[in-house]
């Protein structure tokens, strides 16, 4: 009788494949190998077949709830390549999956932010990655869930876009700044992958290199369809709106054009991409959006996806080494056994698993050296990194040179216009010579007017002098006759006088009215004298006899008023020529009057230009100046999310002596924006205080940033945002300058209250600092200074006498080794006392050329934080030197490690770096004594290398080494050995990872005590060094420290970190 077991299996299957059910545990079951085999830790691209599964499943199911149930429960926070890759199939699914998928992706939105964020705050060159890719996938969902005409593959029509867009200009304006937003994340995600890679031919066939890359199809095939709709739509906006408006949208355009233009071009030099895609080309400029007719000429980039081959289903296990090594021994056995049978009967498989080991062990030896070889190769891209960062750097200080030198242009400018105000303002000073002139010659005139009057009375008076002549010679005349005829020739000659003073005097009538008056009265004179000459005929008879004698005095009456006369007439002519020159003056005054008048208002209008001039060129620089600091601040922005400047940290001393520089620069931008409101031809105190805000601002955020760095979680995440808004706040109040509506009603207030935001986070991460009174500060300088030298002189005696007692006491390649490592030690300890002796002149030369007045108490207490650095920097060497003796002592004694006088060297080396970072702080750079101090600092550091390599070599010299002989061992034996030898190493592993995760958390703790002193067993204190957030190894060689100086270039013992140590002496890697 036959039972159910016995039915066939494939009557079964056949009956199972006719039930939905089944089919839909097929199709999970599917979708779950291809999801784990495209979503793997493997650093390999994700096979395009697996892909391909998982969209056809999208479509089979309309929708990615399967894909969503499976891809939720991966361990994504465990694998940042893990992450990488789903980011990647993610992106593949959104593109080509079903249109559903963008509604189930709706509800996932949470859960990809909290991976991106994950990532984004750990310190792997992945995770950036992830963190910027998980960024571009939201911007997607969000964009095309807030325009559903936009499939995901971003592939519509010209007429679409124009419905899409519509005709309202707010709505073209908003739906191109989308676009710009979206082309920002595709292109920056591309900008990090090939920063972290070597982007030669040779490298892109590399499968770690590949896992990078393979995502960038997806972004290539997006870029092509953004930078098309971009070009439509800013036409569009070209015919709408002003071209002032949109220079922001043309600026930002044209930047991202360059960006695309060298993605595309690189992308297109790699082999990895020549045989996938076919990149488009863009044109050699962008176009031109002020001519209309240039949105003809554009060419729409077309992006060409060649034919796949067809793939087998499971190519992916082409070769299997073990099955095949197996395969062989097994028919060989059986053709054996077939042949003579089992020996004994009993088949002894150990011969097999001894193979099978063997495979295994030359397994894991290839597998060793791949990573050897993937190491290797790291290390080369990390050189690479490093040398392009070096070269940024560089690039940075020529750009720094660069604005130096135009702002120097920009002085030399203003220079030139104030010379020209000077040019004007004596301008002015002529016109005011010239109207004095104009007075000097009406004065002048005036002083000839008066002589001219001086003239007319002076003739006046020889009139008079004539008359009184007229009326002596009638008072004495006796004879009636004589009289008559004297009567005749006075009138005769007075009319005469008259003809001629009225035909050339005409003009001073008034004047000859007087002489004709004065002529009445000699007439009434004249009657007088005649009726009086009645009187005299009764005595004519006495008068006879003086007839002979008047008639002799008429004659010379006669001849002097002849006289009278021809004075008379030269006066005349005299009068008449002051009068023509004095005419010919006034007009010659008048003419220059005139000319003068004309002159000054041509320097008047000529000033009104210049004035107007200088008013547009301070407007101007203003502009310039405005648009340089916003430059500076989105720098300092664009820092706050740059994977590259994670590694950077600051301290929350210098944090908070930026933030108050900052804060006080805005008072002074204040004063200079109320003085450019008040009168706008001088800008220079606005240009000067906009300039200095915008770099003290810019460096309070990235030391912000780099301060979040090293900040717990949620304060750096304060941190980030306070700084995020500082900037903003700052851009728009830059904003407001660049408007002259806006601008005299520009306000500080927003970025002050930021600023302030910033100093209250800086203040509450600041580490606790010493509980030293201010005035005990210098005397304790002095103290620790001079206790650091005796200790170092204790540690030279010690090392003497350890000297001494070695020779003594060992002999032979034990003496050699010790008296090695002593005189390293010796030479180590002369340098050290040598730089703490440089180091004390060095702070007397800084306090004597700081302090002014002040006493050296004082100046310490006024510069506290710098003064505590220069306390921990001392009592760390000295215990430094303490220890470094004491770890000698150990080792010569044979009851000490070797490693203990590495490490106490490696911390001599720290401190002695702290104490030269402290003291120089302060110091001028062409101080002798801080070249003295660095010389010793060198000197200091290879002292410190040879001891540990004196410690090295003599521990290869005194440490016996196995020669390893196995020969003797038998084939069991050799893998009982092996097996503990693995056993061992596991966990020495295990150790050694507890013990750098302990290291790490000893380090936390300094930080969060930084600064606080611990007790040692032998009463002095140590400085713990300040840990580092996420690293628990110490950095290269070449890698700065990143502790920046305090306020003021104080350096507080809470802001030191260990990174001083590392760079002194080379490390173990």
């Amino acid at each position: 009788m036959n039972s159910i077991k016995s039915v066939p299996a494939r009557v079964l299957s056949r009956r199972a494949g006719h039930s939905l059910e089944a089919e839909r545990e097929q199709f999970d079951k599917n979708q779950a190998i291809s999801i784990s085999k495209a979503i793997n830790t493997q650093e390999a691209p994700v096979k395009e077949k697996h892909a391909r599964r998982i969209i056809l499943g999208t479509h089979h199911e309309k929708g990615a709830f399967t894909f969503w149930s499976y891809a939720i429960g991966l361990p994504l926070p465990s694998s940042s390549i893990l992450s990488w890759k789903f980011c990647h199939v993610l992106h593949k699914v959104l593109r080509d999956g079903h249109p559903n998928v963008l509604q189930d992706c709706q509800r996932y939105r949470s859960n990809i932010r909290e991976v991106g964020d994950l990532w984004g705050h750990l310190h792997d060159r992945y995770g950036q990655l992830v963190s910027i890719y998980t960024r571009l996938l939201l911007t997607k969902i969000s964009f095309h869930a807030k325009h559903p005409e936009f499939p995901a593959g971003l592939e519509v029509s010209d007429e679409v876009l124009e419905k899409t867009a519509g005709t309202d200009v707010n709505n073209i304006f908003q739906l191109t700044v989308e676009l710009f937003d979206y082309l920002d994340c595709e292109l920056k995600l591309s900008e990090s992958v090939f920063r972290q890679l070597n982007t030669s031919m040779a490298v892109s066939q590399m499968s770690a290199v590949q896992c990078r890359l393979a995502p960038l199809i997806q972004v290539i095939q997006d870029c092509s369809h953004l930078y098309h709709y971009a070009v439509k739509l800013m036409f569009k906006l070209h015919s709408c709106l002003p071209a002032d408006t949109l220079q922001g949208h043309r600026d930002r355009f044209h930047e991202q054009f360059r960006s695309l233009k060298n993605f595309f071009k690189k992308a297109s030099d790699m082999l990895y991409f020549k045989r996938l895609i076919q990149i488009p080309r863009l044109p050699e400029s962008p176009p031109n959006f002020l001519r209309a007719s240039a949105l003809a000429e554009h060419v729409k980039p077309v992006v060409v996806i060649p034919e796949e081959a067809p793939e087998d289903e499971e190519p992916e296990n082409l070769i299997e080494i073990s099955t095949t090594s197996t395969t062989e021994p097994q028919v060989t056995s059986d053709l054996f056994e077939q042949t003579f049978g089992p020996p004994n009967g009993i088949r002894d498989d150990r011969d097999a698993q001894i193979e099978s080991l063997k495979r295994e062990v030359d397994t894991l030896r290839a597998e060793m050296e791949k990573i050897k070889l993937e190491a290797q190769r790291y290390i080369t891209q990390l050189k690479a990194q490093v040398n392009s960062l070096e070269g940024e750097v560089e690039e940075q200080r020529k750009q720094k040179q660069k604005a130096l030198v135009d702002n120097e242009q920009l002085r030399d400018e203003l220079e030139r216009l104030q010379q020209a105000k000077q040019d004007s303002e004596r301008s002015l000073r002529l016109c005011a010579e010239a109207e004095k002139k104009a007075n000097a010659t009406e004065i002048r005139y005036t002083k000839l007017k008066e002589k001219h009057s001086e003239l007319i009375n002076t003739h006046a008076e020889l009139l008079r002098k004539n008359a009184d002549t007229a009326k002596q010679l009638t008072v004495t005349q006796q004879s009636q006759e004589e009289v008559a005829r004297v009567k005749e020739q006075l009138a005769f000659q007075v009319e005469q006088v008259k003809r001629e003073a009225e035909l050339k005097l005409e003009d001073q009538s008034m004047q000859m009215e007087q002489l004709r008056q004065e002529l009445e009265a000699r007439r009434d004179e004249l009657d007088q004298a005649q009726r009086s000459l009645g009187h005299a005929k009764q005595a004519g008879t006495e008068l006879s006899a003086q007839l002979e004698t008047l008639q002799a005095e008429k004659e010379q009456l006669r001849r002097s008023v002849s006289e009278k006369e021809c004075e008379l007439l030269s006066v005349h002519s005299l009068v008449q020529e002051k009068e023509l020159q004095l005419s010919q003056e006034a007009d010659k005054a008048s003419r220059e009057i005139c000319e003068l008048q004309g002159r000054l208002q041509e320097k008047c209008n000529q000033e009104q230009s210049l004035q107007q001039k200088l008013l547009d060129e301070q407007f101007s620089i203003l502009q310039e100046t405005v648009r340089e600091a916003e430059g500076i601040l989105r720098d300092a922005m664009a820092k706050l999310d740059d994977p590259l400047h994670v590694r950077c940290t600051s301290s929350p001393d210098y944090l908070l002596s930026r933030a108050e520089a900052a804060l006080e620069s805005t008072e002074a931008l204040q004063n200079g924006h109320a003085q450019y409101v008040a009168s706008m031809t001088d800008a220079a105190a606005l240009v000067g205080a906009l300039a200095l805000f915008a770099h003290l601002t810019a460096d309070t955020i990235v030391n912000g940033s780099a301060t979040s760095h090293l900040a717990p979680t949620d304060n750096a995440d304060r941190l980030t945002e306070t700084c995020r808004d500082c900037g903003q706040r700052s851009l728009d109040y830059l904003g407001e300058l660049k408007d002259k509506q806006t601008l005299g009603h520009a306000e500080l207030g927003d970025v002050r209250r930021a600023l302030r935001g910033i100093l209250e986070l800086a203040q509450e991460l600041r580490p606790k600092s010493l509980d030293i009174k201010q005035e005990e500060l210098g005397d304790m300088v002095e103290k620790e200074m001079a206790s650091t030298s005796a200790a170092i002189e204790d540690a030279v005696r010690r090392i003497e006498d350890m000297m001494s007692r070695a020779r003594n006491e060992s002999s032979g390649i034990k003496l050699e080794v010790n008296e090695r490592i002593l005189n390293s030690c010796t030479d180590l300890m002369k340098a050290i006392r040598l730089l703490v002796m440089t180091s004390t002149n060095l702070q007397k030369e800084i306090v004597e050329s700081g302090r002014g007045a002040a006493t050296t108490q004082e100046f310490y207490a006024k510069n506290s934080r710098w003064t505590e650095g220069l306390i921990s920097a001392s009592k760390a060497v000295g215990w430094g030197a303490t220890q470094l003796v004491e770890a000698a002592d150990r080792v010569v004694l044979q009851t000490g490690k070797y490693e203990e006088l590495i490490v106490c060297s490696h911390e001599i080396a720290a401190s002695t770096a702290q104490l030269v970072a402290a003291s120089k702080v302060k110091a001028e750079k062409s101080s002798r004594n801080l070249g003295k101090l660095q010389e010793c600092s060198r000197n200091v550091n290879e002292m410190a290398a040879n001891v540990v390599a004196s410690t090295r070599s003599g521990q290869e010299q005194i440490e016996e080494k196995d020669t390893m002989d196995f020969s003797g061992m038998s084939l069991i034996k050799l893998k009982k050995e092996e097996m503990e030898t693995q056993v061992k190493v596991l966990e020495l592993e295990k150790c050694l990872e507890g013990e750098r995760v302990r290291l790490g958390e000893l380090r936390k703790q300094h930080y969060a005590l930084a600064g606080p002193y611990e007790a040692a067993e032998e009463g002095e204190a140590r400085p713990a060094p300040a840990p580092r957030r996420g690293i628990l190894k110490k950095p290269a060689l070449a890698q700065k420290p990143g502790h920046v100086p305090g306020p003021g270039g104080e350096v507080g013992a809470a802001g030191w970190e260990h990174s001083a140590g590392d760079t002194a002496v080379p490390q173990e890697p």
